[in-house]
């Protein structure tokens, strides 16, 4: 359950646009166990490497709920995709533990779920927002120090984090298919011939990667959380913490709007977003050629084999 939780939250963050031709989709995805989720314009694509040698292949429909109102207005937005990303990383990182370990007696339960989840709001909560808080508190002695301190702090307690569970060996594996994710996306939208030659050629680096919202979202939070410390008088370090993990949906947010409008700005949304791909060279590894391969087979069965059967 722990090593699952860590893979949830580390492929959670993948969001997404939409567009209508085949060759403008903004596809992507997600690292699963020994897979790749891809996102297509109307279903999802997941392949995973069987014991075997063979690859797995399933589809499910890609719907959202930002397509109707008021779930599609700013701001509101984001938060409704975080959400879905989160129940589907949930669901692709299930079943690929399914096919990869075979898992066959373990199926997931609502229970289960509600019990990930909760741990998972507690790991947040405990390492993301109660711990730079109480430090920040030792080390400034003014709020607007405090405020960027406890910024500061939470941004390198989340890549130390990154950095820490990249030397466990199984999420190495999903940091590699990661990759190969980034790198066949690469391919696609540079309209190379899809093989896993050319696709192992790209860059793994991506400027959609997820992972660039989580450390957009660190900066919004110094700002976001800035009036907290004034409005929430005295010492009262609960209520500092609950006050955070409440505006936690107001930073989601505003920081998918800054990554939507990055996306969509050309060369200025590149330079915005620029200082924060440093981070994939974390989240992401070198991929072998079968890797690759099992990338470019999630994106085919993702696009119903526009890929590989043009």
């Amino acid at each position: 359950m722990i090593k699952r939780l860590f893979l949830w939250l580390m492929t959670a963050f993948n969001l997404f646009t939409e567009d209508a031709e085949l060759k403008k989709i903004p596809v992507g995805g997600q690292a699963v166990i020994e897979g790749v989720l891809m996102k297509g314009k109307n279903l999802w694509g997941l392949a995973v490497r069987r014991p075997s040698g063979d690859i797995f292949t399933e589809t499910w429909p890609n719907s959202s709920r930002i397509e109707r109102m008021p779930y599609k207005l700013p701001f509101i937005r984001g938060v409704v995709v975080m959400c879905e990303m989160m129940a589907t990383g949930f669901k692709a990182l299930s079943r690929s533990a399914e096919v990869a370990l075979e898992e066959t007696d373990e199926t997931m339960t609502w229970k289960d779920i509600l019990a990930a989840i909760a741990i998972a709001i507690f790991a947040v909560g405990g390492l993301f927002i109660a711990l730079p808080l109480f430090l920040a508190g030792y080390i400034a002695d003014t709020p607007l120090y405090v405020n960027i301190t406890e910024g500061v702090l939470r941004a390198v307690i989340f890549i130390g984090y990154v950095a820490v569970i990249g030397l466990w060996k199984d999420i190495r594996e999903v940091f590699k298919y990661h990759g190969a994710e980034h790198k066949t996306i690469n391919a696609f939208e540079h309209g190379l011939k899809m093989t896993p030659e050319n696709i192992m050629k790209c860059s793994r680096i991506h400027p959609r990667c997820g992972t660039s919202f989580l450390l957009i979202a660190v900066i919004v939070s110094i700002i976001v959380f800035s009036p907290v410390k004034t409005l929430i008088a005295g010492e009262n370090f609960i209520l500092q913490v609950l006050a955070r993990i409440i505006l936690i949906p107001v930073v989601i947010g505003i920081s998918y709007e800054i990554i939507r409008f990055a996306s969509k700005s050309g060369t200025l949304g590149l330079c915005i977003i620029a200082p924060f791909l440093s981070l994939q060279f974390l989240t992401t590894r070198e991929p072998d050629i079968k890797q690759a391969e099992v990338a470019l087979v999630s994106l085919d069965t993702a696009l119903k084999g526009a890929v590989l059967n043009p």
